[in-house]
């Protein structure tokens, strides 16, 4: 009997114990839950009060935007800003640009920084997102509005003579020049060309023999230069202009075995361009700061939303020569690899 009391009182203190752990435990849920609640309320909360900037790019793909958004998601973390980074899947297609610019000012974009694949045709959809109070910031290639808070880009036309200059730098009696530009109502390509037309129209040595404008892709490129050096198999010099058709340009040289005859001063830096300037494909890369363009539209978007004074209205993004002699250079090695 004295036993079983015995046993009773242990086996009621272990229930009084455990009832107490369930207590607690009980507790300690119900206090993660609300802190958990507590927690998402204010993620909720912070997320609604972070300003929203929109960045539409010509395309999403290739190493060019690649770092170009790299420079946008750094500088949305630094300013704590919600980014959104969209661009359609090729760089002649201005309708789903125009789609975009719609929807960002439609979902609460304060700031729009765009990069236009057409310059007339994406100007009407620009117009009407400023027109409804967002703010607008422009890198890499233009478009044709006045309403455009500020331009961040490479000088093209400087680049254009830039490449002028590489060309005119091969120890050659004759410089018979064919040039693969893309989309003819892009305006940064369009602008290169005239730089390098005016940089090479100097010099008695130079003809150029004929200029194409293929779609910005590397299959059509490649296309349209090797239907070019057939039609015209004096060309020994080629000027192209932005990443995919320099990498036409440079696949076409190679298939055609051309690379000892012909010089190709080219635009932009991916692994594959950087190997064909290494192995002779191509002879000069004209390397913009994509990453700066990213950075600094998005720092113009924070201080525009803020009513920040902004430094300039037309931002020149810096642009290096890399050849053979000089690829290998610490400096030029940086501009080469520095966001891979």
């Amino acid at each position: 009997m004295k036993e079983n009391r015995v046993m009773g009182r242990v086996s009621g203190r272990w229930l009084i114990l455990l009832g107490a752990l369930l207590l607690a435990g009980s507790y300690i849920v119900g206090i993660r839950y609300i802190i958990g609640n507590l927690n998402a309320f204010e993620n909720e909360r912070g997320e609604a009060n972070r300003h929203y900037v929109a960045v539409i790019a010509k395309s999403t793909t290739s190493a060019f935007w690649k770092s170009v958004f790299a420079g946008a998601n750094a500088a949305s973390t630094e300013y704590n800003l919600t980014l959104t980074v969209e661009g359609p899947e090729n760089e002649e297609d201005y309708q789903t640009q125009n789609e975009m610019i719609r929807r960002a000012a439609a979902d609460g974009a304060e700031v729009i920084v765009f990069s236009a694949v057409d310059y007339q045709a994406n100007a009407e959809a620009i117009n009407e997102a400023a027109g409804s109070g967002v703010k607008i910031v422009i890198i890499d290639s233009d478009v044709d509005s006045s309403l455009v808070s500020c331009r961040i880009s490479t000088d093209n036309f400087q680049a254009g003579r830039m490449a002028g200059k590489a060309i005119l730098s091969e120890e050659k009696e004759e410089l018979n020049v064919g040039i693969v530009n893309f989309d003819k109502n892009s305006a940064n390509g369009q602008q290169r060309e005239q730089g390098l037309r005016e940089e090479l129209s100097g010099d008695s040595r130079v003809r150029i023999v004929d200029a194409v404008n293929v779609l910005s892709t590397t299959e059509d490129s490649k296309a349209g230069t090797i239907e070019m050096l057939k039609n015209h198999p004096e060309i020994n010099v080629i000027a192209t202009f932005n990443e995919w058709t320099s990498l036409g340009v440079s696949y076409a040289i190679r298939e055609l075995g051309l690379a000892e005859e012909t010089s190709v001063a080219a635009f932009d830096s991916n692994v594959v361009c950087v190997g064909m300037l290494e192995t002779g494909e191509v002879d000069a890369l004209i390397v913009q700061n994509p990453y700066a363009m990213g950075y600094l539209g998005v720092e113009c978007a924070y201080n525009l939303i803020n009513n920040l004074p902004l430094e300039s209205i037309q931002v020149d993004t810096s642009t290096t020569v890399i050849t053979r002699e000089n690829m290998f250079e610490e400096e030029c090695q940086k501009v080469l690899f520095s966001f891979d």
